[in-house]
Order: structure tokens, then sequence, then C-alpha cells
């Protein structure tokens, strides 16, 4: 070998990288029945409007105030689902704790 192929030639350091993968399943699936999907946002106060609006539209028209803007829908966020999010992220991420968790959906029990 040369000197300049010691220099130039390209190493086949590969190092894999694995995380350990964290599911959490039922073990049966729910019966629709006695299970209601808990929505993420729910409509805000109608006196919270006002304050949001003038928010929203004075970051959205920036540096042209000639704009207008129409706010039709805003909702906030559930605080019971946010709740129930945070308490089962935070006992899954005991099991893996560089894991980065997603709650896509969660569902109450009616009766």
């Amino acid at each position: 070998m040369g000197i300049f192929s010691r220099f130039f030639k390209k190493a086949d350091h590969k190092e894999e990288v694995t995380s350990p993968s964290v599911e959490v399943t039922a073990s049966a699936a729910p019966a629709e029945k006695d299970w209601a999907e808990l929505a993420g946002f729910i409509a805000a106060d109608p006196e919270e409007y006002r304050l949001v609006s003038v928010i929203a539209t004075a970051v959205a028209a920036g540096d042209h105030p000639d704009s207008q803007f129409v706010v039709k829908k805003i909702l906030k966020r559930n605080p019971e689902a946010k709740t129930v999010a945070i308490i089962a992220a935070s006992l899954a991420s005991e099991v893996a704790e560089d894991n980065q968790l997603v709650v896509k959906r969660i569902l109450k029990k009616i009766n």
C-alpha cells in the first residue's frame, strides 16, 4: 500500500445503532360499544374568543396591516386528555428512557 492509499482509503467503520422499541398494546381489542374516544381538543370558551382572535390576526398580519383575517374556529387542549397522555407517556418511559413517545388515541370507558 502506498502512502496516498493509506490516507484516502475509505474505512469500513459502520456501527449499528439499535434502540429498544416499546409497544404498548392491550391483550384484547376493546369492544366499540364500551369505549368512546376522548377528543384531544375541545371548543374554547366564548370569553376567550376575542383575545385569541386578536393575537392570532396580529401575528398572521405581520408587516401587512391592511390585510383582513377571519377566525372561524378556536379550539383548546382538552385538560383530561393532556393529563392522561402525560401519565401514560411517563409510565411507558420507565421501560425505555431514550425513546420518544406519541399518544395517538385515548379511549374512555363509558360504563
